[in-house]
């Protein structure tokens, strides 16, 4: 049955069908020729969205259009710029690092390259930088996002997966932190080696005041989450409408920028955006629930624990499982179908179901930088009107930094672990 399920999925992908569509029919015809009840479709794919912790998906959809609305990239880019000076490279600097205080409010990397791509990339062409470079560092900028609290792919990892949602939110610090590092290596490298453009921004102590003063609230938005978050205040539904509250405060009474045309732009995207996020996931629970019906689950555990019982290996190998379906499945299908079949098996074997997650999560996320199925790198071609083939050159020398990050958080389980340990005791 697993066999004909994968067969009828990978004709439909092929044929150019939405995903969702893949997922949905492929289950549907399995179903309906096993015999099985046609109610069975409607039933496991409205089950799949009875989730709370899925509330939490629309509002911070929600809140990062808000606040794209009310024109806070601009003054958060603005005030980083004037921070890191005229080093050589600072541009390039500005943009991983404002991408970083960005993913505290938008918990996804497609909203990020949406809010940031075009004012990142226009300010590092005005300085001189290659148009390749400048794409390729925004879309591996943008994979903070989803390790980053609040995330989307985690709270969605977390409801699969059977894990505390606020652990694997605050799990996600460390290993974002690394990464932003990593990235800000490779480019100070980089700036060396190429001799890239230094910032002409003017850095005066009054403009620095007045810029930070005006990109404050904005700055308050990630410590106002996190720290519900730590202390048990808010969990990450209750965060995500505490975002959209304080998103509309901002906007309408400190900046007074959001107008009404603004907000019904924001609920324009965000239905969209839902709605698609959503379908994916009835979809792919449907197809996983034929998957688990023919006990693929417990026959792939058998399969891992066969290979080896040491938990680094099998991280390991599930990385470059993941590196692999990252190129042909989305991201959140990919969750969806694959989680609930490997995580039990890691879980067993001794890996610790928080790093686990981010493992799972980070792999994805740079699955969003390869082709065929490569979402950030479609949505910085529409941005820029590039050849996506000129994007992938320019993506190319950071693999080495969300590779090398990838393989120290697989290695080392407390940057995952300790954090949560920590602050939910």
């Amino acid at each position: 049955m697993s066999i004909v399920l994968v067969a009828i999925f990978i004709v439909l992908l092929v044929m150019g069908l939405p995903i969702a569509v893949c997922l949905g029919l492929s289950a549907s015809i399995v179903i309906v020729t096993q015999g099985l009840p046609v109610s069975v479709v409607a039933q496991r794919s409205l089950n799949s969205l009875d989730s709370s912790p899925l509330l939490a998906v629309p509002l911070f959809i929600f809140a990062a259009a808000l606040l794209n609305a009310t024109g806070v990239t601009t003054h958060l880019f603005e005030l980083v710029r004037m921070m890191f000076g005229r080093i050589r490279g600072a541009v390039a600097q500005v943009s991983i690092f404002v991408s970083l205080i960005f993913s505290g409010i938008s918990g996804a990397a497609l909203a990020d390259i949406g809010a940031l791509g075009a004012i990142q990339i226009n300010q590092m062409k005005a300085q001189g930088y290659k148009e390749e470079f400048a794409a390729g560092l925004t879309v591996a900028a943008a994979t903070i996002g989803p390790i980053f609290p609040p995330s989307i792919p985690i709270i969605i990892y977390a409801s699969v997966a059977n894990v505390s949602a606020v652990k694997l939110l605050i799990a996600g610090i460390i290993p974002a932190l690394l990464l932003t590092a990593m990235l800000m290596i490779q480019v100070g490298i980089l700036a060396k080696v190429k001799g890239l453009p230094r910032d002409d921004v003017r850095v005066e102590p009054r403009a620095v005041a007045r810029k930070f003063v005006i990109s404050l609230p904005a700055l308050l938005a990630p410590a106002l989450l996190i720290g519900g978050l730590i202390s048990g205040l808010f969990g990450p539904t209750e965060v995500a409408g505490v975002t959209v509250a304080y998103a509309l405060f901002i906007g309408i009474f400190i900046y007074r920028s959001l107008t009404v045309r603004g907000i019904l732009g924001a609920l324009r995207e965000t239905v969209e955006a839902t709605a698609n996020i959503l379908y994916v996931v009835a979809t792919a629970a449907l197809f996983a629930w034929v998957l688990t019906l023919d006990q693929v689950p417990m026959k792939v555990s058998g399969l891992l624990l066969g290979l080896s019982d040491n938990p680094l290996v099998l991280l390991l190998l599930v990385n470059v499982l993941l590196l692999v379906v990252g190129m042909v499945l989305e991201s959140i299908a990919a969750i969806l179908i694959i989680a609930p079949i490997i995580a039990p098996a890691l879980t067993a074997a001794g890996v610790d179901p928080l790093q686990l997650g981010i493992v799972f999560v980070l792999n994805l996320m740079i699955g969003l930088l390869t082709p065929p199925v490569g979402m950030s790198l479609y949505m910085i071609t529409i941005i820029t009107k590039m050849p996506i083939n000129r994007v992938i050159a320019g993506v190319m020398p950071f693999f080495i930094p969300l590779l090398l990050s990838l393989f120290v958080v697989s290695a080392i389980p407390g940057l995952s672990t300790w954090l949560p340990e920590i602050l939910t005791k």
